[in-house]
């Protein structure tokens, strides 16, 4: 049974297309993944089947009663609530039913013998729907869910206007799964996850009976949970059965297929065109070069797609750094309460640390305090000679309206605006994009201007917070490359040790030096 049909759609951004007469269906209980380099439209995608956009044509229908449960990270979390209360929301149908129930109860007492029988059925029906859906049992459902992902550690009593960005999306996230909707839009829910909670994540996506379809750039998360790949690009979308790496054997294989017929149909254009124009002018060869126009007339030619420009991430090195990088001396991070334990950590010259940990320990708070942002609660914080910081930040809250050769150009007053185009797109950005504003990009290709201002600063120490948020899979590679590359010292935050592993020297585990219960 067809949960949603999506018929030749076509939308864009001013004069920059993003699809192109695109048709979809999702089916009961398939588990799609949604990939597509960044910029090709996949949360545009989103907000059209949810409502939020309007399409410029074609048409989207949903099938009747059909419950849609959307990862919305701009929903709106009221002061006074605690996270358990938002969680309980999840199953505020059931309590509207509960109270029906109520009344009904009220009525029976003053009811006729006639109403009293259609009252009790009515009563009935409710019963059975409370009791199918676990209603006697939400608070231990809501525990289970929020054990999961780490809510209980944060506190579920605490208010939701005092979370963190990543501790909002959890709750948002768990409200979501609690709702059990028919169909799940889970836009990157990985990215403010956990190793352990991405973990429990992939459990219960592999284990859920209903349809999903998930946006992530995590290829290992993806592959263990989905059995459809839609792939984006170039204003389409087409279908492959399968897991990421099915669909990139045949997306690879049908890539070279493609190429090796344009090879083949150029080589037989360049003979016809040659043919026609040495022999179109001679008597006896005239009609032969006429029969052969006629066939380079007829052909269908076969084009291949732009390839959009591959990221390049080369940092630039500063002069090299003293022996030592930083040193803490029974520092204890924290804003009104303290984070952690009296903390004596100390960075040399050539260390690539990641550091690693649930969400919520302190681990943007600590690279804060080292860098002067903040202040500690207690102790000290003594940096190293001669070092030229390079800081990418997990999180940009407010709204840039900047174009992105202003936002570069803001930082490197010097450049010409042809080095700047130029700087932006080496990051893997197109014309459209270097000359849109920021606001207007998806988060990938704003990290992107971000990692381009970050790229073109002499640095000897990279600070980076979860620099692989939002990024496509190709970007994500090429930073792996250049940070593998990069000869100076690097302090990163990240979820993914399949992505660490092999660029970094030493691992800190801030779980063993929190004061959370972990």
């Amino acid at each position: 049974m067809s949960i949603l049909t999506v018929k030749d759609l076509s939308h864009g951004f001013g004069d920059r297309g993003i699809f192109n007469n695109v048709s979809f269906r999702l089916l009961k209980g398939e588990h799609i993944g949604l990939i597509g380099a960044n910029g090709e439209g996949k949360s545009t995608f989103m907000n059209i089947i949810t409502g939020k956009l309007e399409p410029d044509e074609g048409q989207v229908e949903w099938s009747k009663n059909v419950r849609v449960g959307y990862l919305d990270q701009h929903t709106i979390l009221h002061r006074g609530l605690s996270i358990k209360d938002v969680l309980r929301t999840a199953f505020k149908y059931l309590f509207d039913m509960e109270n029906q129930m109520n009344e009904i109860c009220n009525r029976m007492a003053d009811a006729a013998p006639e109403e009293l029988e259609k009252l009790m059925e009515d009563m009935g029906d409710i019963q059975d729907i409370l009791t199918n859906n676990d209603f006697y049992i939400i608070d231990a459902k809501i525990e289970e869910v929020a054990r999961g992902l780490g809510l209980d550690d944060i506190g579920l009593d605490n208010d939701v206007q005092d979370l963190s960005g990543g501790q909002r999306t959890k709750v948002l996230l768990a409200k979501l799964l609690l709702e059990k909707p028919d169909i799940l839009l889970l836009d990157e829910p990985t990215n403010f996850l956990d190793e352990q909670h991405i973990e429990w994540l992939k459990r219960y996506l592999q284990n859920y009976e209903n349809a999903f379809i998930l946006i992530s750039h995590d290829i290992p998360f993806l592959n263990s949970v989905i059995n459809l790949v839609y792939h984006m690009k170039n204003q389409e979308l087409n279908r492959y059965v399968g897991d990421y790496d099915s669909f990139m054997q045949v997306y690879e294989a049908k890539k070279q297929q493609l190429e090796a017929a344009y090879r083949k149909q150029q080589q037989e254009i360049d003979e016809l065109k040659d043919f026609v124009a040495r022999n179109k002018a001679r008597v006896a060869t005239r009609n032969m070069a006429m029969s052969r126009q006629k066939k380079l007339d007829k052909m269908e030619v076969i084009e291949l797609a732009r390839e959009k420009p591959k990221p390049e991430f080369n940092f630039k090195e500063a002069r090299t750094s003293g022996k030592l990088v930083f040193k803490t001396t029974g520092l204890v991070i924290g804003y009104e309460e303290p984070l952690s334990k009296p903390l004596d950590l100390q960075m040399e010259r050539g260390q690539k640390i990641a550091l690693v940990g649930a969400n919520g320990l302190g681990k943007t708070t600590l690279l804060r305090s080292i860098l002067g942002e903040i202040n500690g609660i207690s102790g000290t914080v003594e940096l190293g000679d001669y070092l030229h910081i390079g800081y990418f930040q997990q999180e940009i809250k407010e709204a840039n309206y900047n174009t992105c050769i202003e936002e570069v150009w803001s930082d490197f007053p010097s450049f010409t605006q042809y080095e700047v185009r130029a700087a932006l797109a080496k990051c893997g950005l197109t014309t459209k994009h270097i000359e849109s504003k920021v606001v207007v990009l998806s988060g990938g290709e704003q990290a992107k201007v971000r990692l381009c201002k970050l790229i073109n600063r002499e640095t000897n120490i990279l600070i980076l917070d979860e620099p692989t948020n939002h990024l496509d899979v190709e970007a994500k590679e090429e930073l792996k490359r250049s940070l593998k590359a990069y000869k100076g010292s690097i302090l990163l935050i990240c979820h993914e040790p399949e992505y660490y592993q092999d660029i970094v020297t030493d691992v800190w585990n801030c779980e063993s030096w929190t004061t959370k219960i972990v």
